[in-house]
């Protein structure tokens, strides 16, 4: 595709000429509009608030260019329909990820996956510390998001949010705290059951609901005497005595401002009647699913954030914290860091010129890109890079994907497999999984309820042990897997498997000198840099303004030896600092 020179919104017309046109595009998003986007774009108006994204962008791409030829779909792209054969009709695919200041790119078989390198893992806490002992805001944010799985989504034993009382920290008096354990009991009238059916049985209550967390197991924690030798102890809540408090009113200027509305931290009285609210409009939503029905929390549905705000910040004021805005929690809960609309214009626009190179042919000007936070020794912001090959240990895109588990066979069980192993770490969205013994015994399968007897089985109830191979296949994403289990009695406390890599009888030429690299629940603690290289040739993403003075034919080729050399240091050096801070919100750049 031919590029005139020029103004840039005259390259810019051209170029959306050239590719809506004679093609379709199709935006996917199941996203709806917040009052936070309308900072960092030019798409949506404070009138489009709550509309789907993906139809509001083709409304106002439409008014000023009517002939593009878009149509928008408001769905996860997680649907099913979604599948291989449904991307293969396209010539480019852009994915837009949250919190990565980089253009990545990706040809099959030529160039490295997104799962070549492993990616560091959402940190997590310890599930005493989110029961027992919170310390730190994010700790009760979390666990009202379990709490709100608990109450209206899918129940899961690891996020139980009820006081741990196998906390190993919790030695007490046991007469004296059987008695305050009874006594707190008969108060509240409350029986030790699971917190869905609890809820269930009182209606959803929303005053019944507050008692049992905020002060009946609140008062039971007390009774854990060693937690609180060092520690502040919490303060039950009351719900009469909260409603008899005084209500702080904000004033009309920050009443009549959705974005300063959403920033102010309430009181708690606030707090209680915002938690009342959401609980019953949460309890109509499930209802209206009908039975056996869950709901999905999603920072962007106003009643999930509702409840997960009011009911954190309640927590927080028990344990004695400052308590936040709810703009502050949902940066928290929804994993966000506030985007900047200089970066995403910036990004945004690296994305669409490496797409013009591939949608032109060239794809052998392409370029992975870095941006940096502050400009380097160089004066460079922006880091173009050789895009690298595929890695022939990739479990994802080798020519054989194979990877090795460590586990214990005698607790895992096949739903753990299925969820967090498979699922989660291994990104299938509905896996077949046998057993690779010659007779295909099938332990998950992608039909629903067709193998759900075997979820809490434990993994050596089928004769699994250390050197069993199983093969994990997904049709809806052409992907198979070979796992082969190391069973190891040995894992570090509340560690259900590692990963491990460089497994031995992988395909494909093998490193010089090989790294295993062990992989706890998903975490990368010894990630390795990439060698690639940037070409010997002027690179129009790097602002750089230093002017070189003429040379000789030899000095020329002697700078240009030395700016490779020094390109490639700077490529390696950007990537690795790139791994090893990927956890660091400082140097996380947000595009949302």
């Amino acid at each position: 595709m031919p590029l005139p020179g020029g103004r840039p919104e005259k390259l810019a017309l051209h170029c959306m000429r050239e590719v809506t046109v004679q093609s379709h595009v199709l935006p996917i998003d199941l996203d709806t509009i917040d009052v936070s986007n309308l900072n960092r774009q030019f798409l949506f108006q404070k009138k489009h608030v709550g509309r789907s994204k993906a139809q509001v962008a083709k409304e106002s791409v439409l008014q000023f260019y009517p002939e593009a030829n878009i149509i928008a779909y408001h769905d996860s792209i997680m649907n099913p329909d979604y599948n291989i054969e449904f991307f293969r009709q396209f010539t480019l695919v852009m994915n837009a990820l949250d919190n990565r200041g980089e253009v990545f790119l990706q040809f099959v078989d030529m160039t490295e996956c997104y799962e070549c390198h492993p990616k560091p893992t959402q940190k997590t806490f310890p599930g005493c510390t989110i029961r027992n002992t919170p310390s730190e805001p994010i700790h009760c944010i979390v666990w009202a998001k379990y709490l709100f799985n608990q109450l209206f989504g899918e129940e899961d034993a690891d996020q139980e949010v009820s006081p741990d009382r196998a906390d190993p920290e919790a030695a007490w008096e046991p007469a004296e705290a059987e008695a305050r354990a009874r006594a707190s009991n008969e108060d509240g009238e409350i029986k030790r059951v699971s917190t869905k059916e609890w809820a269930k049985s009182t209606g959803y209550d929303p005053v019944k609901l507050f008692t049992k967390l905020f002060k009946d197991d609140i008062r039971y924690l007390l009774t854990m005497d060693k937690l609180w030798r060092k520690r502040k102890p919490p303060v039950p809540l009351d719900w009469a005595e909260v409603q008899n408090q005084e209500k702080n009113v904000p004033d009309q200027q920050n009443e009549s401002s959705s974005v300063l509305k959403d920033q102010q931290v309430l009181d708690v009285k606030s707090y209680a009647h915002l938690f009342s609210k959401s609980v019953e409009t949460l309890r109509l939503h499930l209802a209206e699913k009908g039975d056996g029905a869950e709901l999905i929390w999603d920072k962007d549905d106003p009643s999930a954030m509702d409840f997960v705000t009011s009911a954190a910040n309640l927590r927080m004021h028990v344990f004695s914290m400052n308590m936040k805005s709810r703009f502050d929690i949902k940066s928290m809960a929804g994993n966000i860091i506030p985007a900047i609309a200089t970066t995403n214009a910036i990004i945004a626009g690296l994305i669409v010129l490496e797409g013009l190179k591939i949608l032109s042919g060239k794809i052998d000007q392409c370029r992975t890109i870095f941006l940096n936070k502050q400009p380097n020794p160089k004066k460079k912001l922006l880091v173009p890079c050789a895009l690298d090959p595929p890695n022939p240990n990739c479990y994802v895109c080798a020519s054989k994907p194979e990877v090795t588990v460590r586990l214990n066979v005698h607790k895992v069980t096949v739903l753990t497999l299925q969820d967090k192993i498979v699922k989660e770490k291994f990104a299938m969205v509905a896996p077949d999984v046998q057993i690779d013994d010659g007779k295909g015994t099938i332990l998950i399968s992608s039909e629903e309820g067709e193998t759900e007897a075997n979820n809490h089985r434990k993994l050596s109830d089928f004769g699994i042990r250390n050197g069993t191979r199983l093969q994990a296949d997904d049709f809806l994403q052409d992907y198979t897997l070979l796992i082969n289990v190391l069973h190891s009695e040995d894992l570090e406390k509340d560690v259900e498997f590692e990963v491990v890599g460089d497994t031995p009888e992988k395909v494909g030429p093998k490193p010089s000198e090989p790294t295993a690299k062990n992989i706890t629940n998903g975490s990368d603690d010894g990630a390795q840099p990439s060698t690639s290289t940037a070409p010997d040739q002027d690179d129009l993403f790097i602002i750089d303004s230093e002017d070189e003075g003429h040379s000789s034919n030899a000095d020329d080729t002697e700078n240009k030896s030395r700016k490779r050399k020094l390109e490639d240091k700077e490529c390696v050096s950007t990537k690795r600092v790139r791994m090893e801070q990927t956890e660091e919100q400082d140097e996380i750049i947000a595009l949302d």
